[in-house]
């Protein structure tokens, strides 16, 4: 069917939400996962087609895949699960989209670009708020300052959380060195060496740089050689971010990042739907030229969580409707600046 795609993940607290909200887009997902009792729950709840296998069952993963045209992949960690999945879609002619937001992933993805390319499918990481609204904001500037060399995006999310996969993910990457593209590279630096406020419009919000997906991506998706990423956070947090060297080992170790893990899973999913309602999503963006002239913009949005299923789903919508790019490719990059403008709420300036 024109309209059905594949959902893997979907009893995620994310997969869950596209799922619900697949049908605003005239869309059907086959909700797919490994937990047999919390697919069943789901497709029960929401009268849809299910399968469940597990990612390392390549013969029911490509038998599943070869009934749609699109997979939109929500089953992290995805340093783990992108892999196995993104080869299936070769062998399979399908679509990848994902909602990572891990650089390291994105990169890996990256290398599958010729592949895809010959496969005649669409590799797409980040599909959701990592990275749809920095990266479309990232080519608005750019557009506003072609000769751009720097590009500086922040982001907050009043109001929100963490779900358990980003969550874990994030606890993953604890006593990591963070990272900044410099003169085109990706470069290693620490977590938070450079701190500044921004006026989001709403309010003015103190923020850290931190290695977010832009870092790769908007660099594929502008060609500006130099990206630093930021994000919200208290100024008490960032002063003690500044002595972190002294205790990465002790974060990288297996029984802190497992504490955290525990912590992680005794918590809830994430936020409750009032919640989400009461939350938004904050992104203020500036490029700078070697002459030091500088053009600014800013965007408010729904809570990352509902943003993330309303842009998957979209993009999601153009790809089985042939609108789509063989390859690797970014947001903006395949649909540009404006496709975050198309998701309902999103309101844009220059500053």
């Amino acid at each position: 069917m024109q309209n059905t795609f594949l959902l893997y993940g979907a009893n995620g607290y994310t997969g869950e939400l596209i799922a619900r909200y697949a049908a605003n887009y005239g869309l059907q997902p086959i909700i797919a996962g490994r937990r047999e009792e919390a697919i069943i729950a789901l497709a029960t709840k929401l009268n849809l087609p299910y399968l469940v296998f597990d990612l390392s069952n390549t013969t029911a993963l490509e038998e599943a895949l070869q009934q749609v045209k699109v997979v939109v992949h929500c089953a992290g960690p995805f340093d783990h699960t992108a892999k196995p999945m993104v080869d299936a879609c070769l062998k399979t002619g399908t679509h990848y989209l994902d909602i990572n937001g891990d650089m390291d992933v994105f990169e890996m993805l990256y290398s599958y670009n010729a592949a895809a390319k010959a496969a005649g499918i669409m590799v797409m990481s980040g599909a959701g708020f990592d990275v749809v609204p920095t990266d479309c904001l990232a080519l608005f500037l750019k557009n506003l300052l072609p000769d751009a060399s720097l590009l500086q995006i922040a982001f907050a999310t009043p109001g929100g959380g963490l779900s358990h996969g980003t969550a874990t993910t994030t606890a993953q990457k604890l006593g990591e060195p963070g990272a900044e593209r410099i003169g085109g590279k990706v470069t290693p630096v620490p977590v938070g060496q450079k701190g500044m406020r921004v006026d989001f419009g709403s309010e003015k919000l103190f923020v850290m740089s931190l290695p977010w997906g832009d870092v790769f991506t908007a660099y594929h998706t502008t060609g500006i050689p130099n990206i630093i990423s930021y994000t919200a956070i208290t100024p008490v947090v960032y002063y003690l971010l500044k002595f972190q060297f002294l205790f990465n080992w002790l974060l990288r170790t297996r029984l802190v990042r497992k504490m955290v893990k525990k912590k992680i899973d005794s918590s809830p999913a994430g936020l409750d739907d009032e919640k989400r309602d009461k939350s938004t999503s904050l992104v203020w963006g500036q490029v700078t030229n070697n002459s030091g002239k500088t053009a600014t913009a800013r965007l408010t949005a729904p809570d990352a969580y509902t943003l993330t299923a309303y842009s998957t789903l979209l993009i999601t919508q153009k790809a089985l409707n042939g609108n789509f790019t063989p390859g690797y490719q970014t947001p903006a990059g395949a649909y540009g600046a404006d496709l975050v403008m198309e998701i309902p709420e999103v309101k844009r300036e220059i500053v």
